[in-house]
């Protein structure tokens, strides 16, 4: 018999003694990305997700070196004390198995291994950097377990230092892929002014162009009738679109989201057009995303325009959910 522990309803890493739970059923997952590390504390109940806690710190992690291979110091430093702060919220509340994944930046950094030993020094966290097929492959799993996926789908994840392609249905992939043209990779290489040239535009769209061929042919085979953000920039798409056009927030309360096309296009052409303060100023983007969001909306653009998508929706279930998935025995 498994032993009931007195520990649910966490908030801001306090947990409230108010509640059993059965300690078999919780998972922690830490999905540490480029910009963003992500805690999730979950109950995994036949197949359906129930968070106890969400917490992220935005630790830009990529800051300064994403495409130099390295990880540069104050961004280390960011990440080493994120990840002792999520230690002490699994102390507060434990779980059966946790999960924790690198991802680009930790792919690409000469001195992640140095940050993965240190991690576990100092916190007890074993880090797993996994390559950018299996974090598509774990994308998958994450948005199946909260979208259906009835009908030929590309689902696109927008990372600092990767994006995840994924064709696929309900029952299977068919195709993925990763990317190494996350938001701070592109911001890095093509933002040079502000608001962003047209000049600047035209380089990155041709990059794209070239990176993105066989994504392209892949599209003409699987001819998927939507396409799918998986949060992040998409998030923030969908909060810019409500509150532009004036939309029932109730809309936004879901874990999906289903955009009116020409409005999403009005937005987008709106964030590339911004400057810094324009975009500082709008509450509804958030400080990590005030400057990438502008290379996140033109590659959405032009993945829009390139495979001429007429569904496009978002999710807010990611790679961290499909690694609480990838617990379940």
């Amino acid at each position: 018999m498994v032993k009931k522990q007195p520990i649910k309803s966490c908030s801001n890493g306090l947990c409230i003694k108010n509640k059993f739970v059965f300690m078999k059923n919780r998972f922690a997952a830490l999905d540490l990305g480029t910009n963003t590390f992500h805690l999730l504390i979950a109950e995994v109940i036949d197949g359906k997700i129930h968070p106890v806690i969400e917490e992220q710190r935005h630790v830009k992690l990529g800051e300064g070196g994403i495409n130099k291979g390295f990880i540069a110091d104050e961004a280390y430093r960011r990440g080493i004390e994120a990840l002792r702060y999520f230690k002490s919220v699994l102390d507060k509340c434990p779980v059966a198995a946790i999960k924790a994944s690198g991802t680009a930046a930790l792919r690409s950094a000469e001195n992640g291994p140095a940050f993965i030993k240190e991690v576990k020094e100092k916190t007890g966290i074993d880090i797993e950097v996994i390559e950018g097929k299996l974090e598509a492959e774990l994308i998958y799993r994450g948005i199946k377990a909260a979208t259906d996926l009835k009908s030929s789908t590309l689902i696109m994840d927008i990372g600092g230092g990767s994006v995840e392609f994924i064709f696929c249905n309900n029952d299977q992939i068919f195709w993925k892929q990763s990317y190494p043209i996350g938001a701070a990779r592109l911001m890095a290489a093509f933002h040079h002014s502000d608001p962003i040239s047209k000049e600047d535009i035209t380089a990155l769209e041709s990059h794209l162009s070239t990176m993105l061929a066989e994504l392209k042919e892949k599209a003409a085979q699987f001819k998927p009738e939507k396409l799918i953000g998986s949060a992040g920039a998409f998030e923030s798409f969908a909060l810019l679109e409500t509150e532009t056009f004036n939309k029932d927030p109730f809309l936004l309360q879901s874990d999906n989201y289903k955009y009116d096309l020409g409005q999403l296009k009005t937005v987008l052409d709106r964030i590339i057009a911004s400057n810094h303060e324009q975009r500082a100023a709008n509450k509804l983007i958030i400080p990590v995303r005030t400057d990438m969001i502008v290379v996140a909306s033109i590659l959405t653009a032009f993945i829009i325009e390139m495979l001429s998508v007429q569904n496009v929706a978002m999710c807010r279930y990611s790679l961290k959910e499909g690694l609480l998935m990838s617990l379940i025995v």
